[in-house]
């Protein structure tokens, strides 16, 4: 398996999500620093539902979107844990980068409407298949 299994008060779970955050308009307005105060929200939001971040890394050639690596706990909702992530990074970056942003965003926004999560696992689709298939065969 390509990761530790992490236990819950009624479960165990490896589950893993691959999420992108798009700016609105895609203006190119993530730097280093936004990139950075991303990566610390985002950190500090997953702790508080018992998710992890395990990565997150911005394109800084176009400036406009981010990728988020997290470890999720079974309890949390991928649209939840999105909706929460991009609330409370748009209202912070906003306020942190108000003069920097002025000349892309009038309005209160700075991620795209929607989001991108895949789920990424420690074996090939194929493998399952074929495990779940043999289930009940002895070896």
């Amino acid at each position: 398996m390509a990761g530790k299994l992490r236990s819950f008060s009624h479960s165990v779970a490896l589950l893993k999500g691959h999420i992108v955050f798009v700016t609105k308009y895609r203006h190119p307005v993530i730097t280093e620093a936004i990139e950075a105060d991303i990566k610390a929200l985002a950190e500090s939001i997953c702790l508080k539902v018992d998710c992890i971040l395990e990565d997150a890394k911005a394109d800084l050639g176009s400036k406009d979107h981010i990728h988020l690596l997290v470890d999720m706990a079974p309890k949390v909702s991928v649209s939840r844990l999105c909706n929460t992530l991009k609330t409370v990074t748009s209202r912070e970056i906003r306020k942190r980068y108000a003069e920097e942003l002025r000349p892309y965003y009038w309005k209160p926004v700075f991620w795209k409407r929607g989001f991108s999560a895949v789920s990424s696992g420690g074996a090939h689709l194929s493998i399952l298949k074929q495990y779940i298939e043999n289930q009940g065969y002895d070896d």
